[in-house]
């Protein structure tokens, strides 16, 4: 894979100068421009494609959710502010991780690498490719969940929650969003609010589903002839 590219903007020059000594401590990343004036970022990047953008909020001129919106086109985006209002707003434009100021080299690494994970996601599905992992949004931030730590899935009204042997994410998404979603990956409905990797299914029964590890879930009564379907 090609190294991330990633055009930071930030009004104040020392934060600027620390981003690109982190990326500079980093393999796989290309740190392309730094832009203390956000209507010169703008300029160049209605010209110029790029993988990643880091951008400050409140900067003169234009805010750096105004010309994320303003682009012909939809880079990743980490917002890198002192504001934390702005955190729904951010959850909203799908942006890859919001990060508070002061922030240390190891989270910034986390949040790029959470970028270029994602990328790798974008581009693999585009391709058509299974994968052995899941990108998803909880909490305001992407996570990446490989799937054979994934034990099942369970539905809430307008969230679901992803069990994992590690721990839980609460998602904002309907189950049959991500059933949809993530069905080419072998993820099957077996309730009306279970769904489950059928890679991890051991056995059933009629009115059980046997997962390889143990645990015992629920199946629904008008999921079973499909269940069975997809097994065989």
């Amino acid at each position: 894979m090609a190294n991330l590219t990633i055009v930071s903007v930030d009004d104040e020059y020392p934060a600027l100068e620390l981003i690109r000594h982190y990326c500079e401590r980093m393999e796989d990343v290309d740190l392309l421009e730094v832009f203390q004036n956000p209507q010169d970022a703008l300029e160049y990047l209605k010209e110029n494609r790029v993988d990643l953008v880091i951008l400050d909020i409140n900067m003169p001129y234009i805010n750096g959710i105004e010309l994320l919106l303003q682009l012909p086109y939809k880079p990743l985006c980490i917002f890198l502010t002192l504001e934390t209002q702005y955190a729904v707003k951010a959850f909203e434009l799908d942006v890859v991780h919001y990060l508070v100021k002061p922030v240390d080299f190891e989270t910034f690494r986390k949040a790029v690498t959470k970028a270029k994970d994602f990328l790798q996601f974008k581009k693999s599905t585009k391709d058509q490719k299974k994968e052995d992992f899941i990108m998803f949004k909880s909490n305001y931030i992407m996570n990446k969940v490989l799937l054979e730590d994934i034990k099942w899935i369970q539905g809430f009204g307008e969230y679901i929650i992803l069990i994992t042997h590690l721990k839980k994410y609460m998602i904002l998404e309907r189950m049959s969003n991500f059933e949809e979603k993530f069905q080419n990956l072998g993820f099957i409905r077996i309730h009306k609010s279970y769904i489950v990797l059928s890679s991890h299914i051991s056995s059933y029964d009629t009115a059980n589903v046997y997962l390889k590890d143990g645990e015992k879930l629920p199946l629904g009564r008008t999921y079973k002839n499909s269940l069975k379907a997809y097994l065989n």
